[in-house]
């Protein structure tokens, strides 16, 4: 088998697939990690990510958050590495009335909802967190959100693939796929310099480049986009003090603290292309949007300043599962914001069809062919 994409979403499909038993190869085009992985903030939030409209993602998203502690434990013991994981609990705060109404009516949707929050006053809100500033009008108290070190994590999944006997290649593209002569399966990929591998089933983990696998049907890709986001990462002269210890957010922009008295400050939302250039513009609007909370960030050291491509759909549900024109073709993409969160639950729907098992119930929505149905197609047959 073959992955294409060795960021978390794909190492972990692949170190999923290499743990069931199956000869598991993952191409990377940089290094692992080095896409939306390695700008990703690392929240598992659920509960502050739910919004109207999008219950469909929010069953996705809890799914997702109640596979990691499992997860991180595992991963942890199989690899050696700490993955960051950590129960901080989340925080959406209001800078002003405005705020405040508008966050109201969302504590009344997750209540609705039966999600774990519950509004707090500004004075509640800063009991818990300290350095909020006085301005704050109240918030949402979600205790049951986390998060975790994507660059940690991808350095685990790395570590502990690679130790299950996986190879990976890094700094090599995948050109093209080559299909079997009757033009329904995948035969193999050729890489970068003419190489070709032949593989039994290919899983596409390739993100916002998803649209860039030549050889395959047009009606097979699915439809992916880039949304640029810009993320900070400060860090405190103590350089073992933050100066918050949940994720705090606000209706413009999100601070989670990291070990050794980091932050990491995101994220804008851009349609750009594939631009990745890092601007003022954007540098700006988060600092004035993170200070405006927090007003100690200014005593900050701005250490990093990045941008990445969230691979995105038109429903913003993630692509997961088989192909319905390319029979050995898994699609495991178009995750959003959320591609951290959901990698566990990912790779487990991933591994699932590779054996010729059911996926979780909740993964059926994320099908391939959901965007424009042509009628049923046969069951993928199992990867030997």
């Amino acid at each position: 088998m073959v992955v294409v994409g060795a960021g978390v979403v794909g190492l972990a499909a692949a170190w999923r697939a290499r743990r069931g038993g199956l000869t598991t190869l993952v191409v990377e085009r940089d290094r692992a990690g080095a896409g939306a992985s390695g700008v990703a903030a690392g929240m598992l939030a659920p509960v502050t990510e739910a919004d109207f409209g999008a219950e469909t993602l929010l069953a996705l998203n809890l799914a997702g958050r109640e596979r990691w502690p499992a997860f991180a434990a595992e991963l942890a013991e199989r690899s050696g590495h700490d993955t960051g994981f950590r129960e901080s609990g989340a925080l959406i705060v209001a800078a002003d009335r405005d705020d405040a109404e508008e966050l109201r009516r969302l504590a009344s949707l997750q209540r609705s909802l039966g999600l774990d929050a519950r509004w707090l006053s500004g004075r509640d809100c800063r009991r818990l967190e300290p350095g909020l500033s006085p301005r704050v009008a109240g918030g949402i108290e979600a205790p049951g959100d986390a998060h975790v070190n994507p660059g940690a994590t991808v350095a685990a999944l790395r570590a502990a693939f690679l130790a299950a006997g996986g190879e990976l290649l890094e700094g090599i593209a995948v050109e093209g796929v080559e299909l079997a002569q009757s033009g329904s399966r995948v035969a193999g990929v050729r890489l970068a310099g003419g190489e070709r591998i032949a593989c039994e089933a290919l899983v596409a983990a390739c993100g916002a480049w998803s649209r860039s696998l030549s050889g395959l049907p047009a009606e097979a890709l699915p439809p992916v986009r880039p949304v640029k986001g810009q993320v900070l990462t400060l860090s405190s002269p103590a350089r073992d003090v933050a100066i918050a210890s949940w994720i705090v957010r606000t209706p413009r922009c999100y601070v989670v603290p990291r070990s050794e008295g980091e932050l990491v400050v995101g994220a804008t939302m851009e349609e750009r292309g594939f631009d990745t250039r890092v601007t003022a513009e954007g540098v700006f609007r988060l600092l004035e949007a993170a200070r405006e909370t927090l007003p100690e960030v200014d005593e900050l050291e701005l250490v990093a300043a990045r941008a990445g491509l969230r691979p995105t759909t038109p429903d913003n549900l993630p692509v997961i599962g088989a192909a319905e024109d390319v029979e050995n073709l898994l699609w495991a993409t178009g995750h959003g914001r959320n591609g951290v969160l959901l990698a566990p639950l990912t790779a487990e729907a991933v591994a699932a069809t590779l054996r010729g098992d059911p996926k979780p119930a909740v993964v059926t929505s994320c099908s391939p062919d959901r965007f424009e149905r042509r009628g049923a197609r046969p069951p993928v047959a199992p990867v030997a």
